[in-house]
C-alpha cells in the first residue's frame, strides 16, 4: 500500500450560480515532505469549517483504483487530487474499518468516516450529478484523524498497524446512508461504535425504531 500523491490547497473563490463560492477542493500535488498536524497537512486549509475539517476530518484519502472508472464514466482525463483528496492511495478501499489505524511516514492515522460529497465537488468536476453517482457507487473515499503527528510524502508506504475490533466498514456507513430500507442490525452496530463520530450516530439513531 502506498501514497501515490500528496496534495494540498487553500481557499479560492470560484464563480457559480451567479455568485462566488469559496472552496478548498482544488488541491495541487506536491513532491515535498509535509508536516501533518491534528487538524490538517502543512499548506492545506479548509474553507467551510461547519462541514469540513476538524479532528475527525483532518485528512481526506481517495483510492487511485477508482480513477479509471471515473475517467470512463465522465469522459475526461482526471489528474490526481481531482476529488479534492489530500492522499491518493494505492491498496486501500472503502472496505477499511472505522477505527483501522495506519502509519504513513512518521505520522499515524485512524479511519473515521466516509466522505459525503457536497455541491463543490460538482463545481470542481463540472458535473452536478457526480454527487449522486459517488454515493450510488460507494466510491466516496474516507477521512482520517491524526493519531500521531509527523511528516509524510508522496511515495510513502502505508502500513496498517491496527485492525479495528468493530466490524464496521466505511462502505457499511455509506450503505446505511443511502439505503431506503435500513439494516437494523447494521444500524445498531454503527450506534455502538466507539470511533464513528457522534454526528453519524445521532443521524442513525433517528432511524432506529
Amino acid at each position: 500500500m502506498k501514497v501515490l500523491s500528496l496534495s494540498v490547497g487553500g481557499p479560492r473563490g470560484v464563480e457559480w450560480d451567479g455568485g462566488t463560492v469559496l472552496t478548498s477542493i482544488f488541491k495541487t500535488p506536491t513532491d515535498r515532505r509535509l508536516r501533518v498536524s491534528a487538524l490538517n497537512i502543512e499548506g492545506d486549509q479548509q474553507s467551510d469549517l461547519t462541514v469540513h475539517g476538524g479532528t475527525e476530518k483532518a485528512i481526506y484519502a481517495y483510492p487511485s483504483e477508482h480513477y479509471p472508472a471515473w475517467r470512463e464514466e465522465l469522459g475526461v482525463e482526471l489528474p490526481w487530487a481531482a476529488f479534492g483528496e489530500n492522499l491518493t492511495t494505492a491498496g486501500l478501499s472503502e472496505e477499511v474499518r472505522i477505527g483501522d489505524r495506519f502509519r504513513i511516514g512518521t505520522a499515524e492515522f485512524v479511519v473515521t468516516q466516509p466522505r459525503m460529497p457536497c455541491y463543490k465537488l460538482g463545481i470542481r468536476l463540472g458535473r452536478p450529478d457526480v454527487l449522486r453517482h459517488m454515493l450510488k457507487t460507494g466510491r466516496t473515499g474516507f477521512y482520517f484523524s491524526v493519531a500521531v503527528e509527523g511528516e509524510i510524502g508522496a511515495g510513502d508506504d502505508i502500513e496498517q498497524i491496527g485492525r479495528s475490533e468493530e466490524e464496521l466498514t466505511v462502505a457499511d456507513v455509506v450503505r446505511l446512508f443511502t439505503a431506503k430500507a435500513k439494516n437494523q442490525d447494521l444500524l445498531r452496530r454503527a450506534m455502538r461504535s466507539s470511533v464513528l463520530p457522534l454526528s453519524w450516530k445521532e443521524y442513525f439513531g433517528e432511524r432506529l425504531p
